[in-house]
Order: structure tokens, then sequence, then C-alpha cells
């Protein structure tokens, strides 16, 4: 089906880690920018990482350094590996996969909460 999947929200304290995956379909996952988007309390969705099909990345400031994101081309899977979480970083996770004609798939969310 055409859907993204995602996994590994939840509770982790601050400074530790987190890892989150989507799954993506064939038709998707090979042919699509994947990333990972996420929404605050009260805030607009923003660009948290996303990487092309030929790996390049790129990373919001505020997780540059502390959050990975990478794709494993077998599983059809892109994840993002968070460490060094912050109280900042809770928020609805969403997976994305956009086409060069902007066309948009997303995730149905996932909830990441960080516990002081």
């Amino acid at each position: 089906q055409v859907s993204l999947v995602e996994s590994g929200g939840g509770v982790v304290q601050a400074g530790g880690s987190l890892r989150l995956s989507c799954a993506a379909p064939r038709t998707i996952f090979i042919s699509c920018t994947m990333g990972w988007f996420r929404q605050a309390p009260g805030e607009q969705r923003e660009m948290v990482a996303r990487i092309l099909t030929g790996g390049r990345t790129n990373y919001a400031a505020s997780v540059k350094g502390r959050f990975i994101i990478n794709r494993d081309n077998a599983k059809k899977t892109v994840y993002l590996q968070m460490n060094t979480v912050k109280a900042e970083d809770t928020a609805v996770d969403f997976c994305n996969a956009e086409r060069e004609d902007d066309v948009a798939y997303w995730g149905k969310g996932t909830q990441v909460t960080v516990s002081p």
C-alpha cells in the first residue's frame, strides 16, 4: 500500500537517544527524497532532516550534530537517529517523502517526548 509506516517514538530522558524508523513502499523509496518533519505543541511543522536518493543530507540547525538521517536501500527504510536529545525535541515526528514534482507523502506521525 502507498503509505509510510513509522515506528520508534516514545519517551526518552534528556541526553539520551532514540531511533525513529520509516518504512516506505518501493515505488516511493527509490525515487523520493526522504525526510523527517516535526511539530511541537502550538508550533508550525518544521523540517528536521532529509536525505536524497544519492545520500546527500540536510539538517535543521537545531539538530545538526545531534541527529543523523540515513537510508537502508535493502529494507526500504529511512531512519532518524536522535542523540543527546533535549526538551525542545519533544514533538510529533512525521516521515515524509517528496518527488521532484513536489508530490509529497506523509506518515501518520509518532510522538517523541523528552523527559527531564
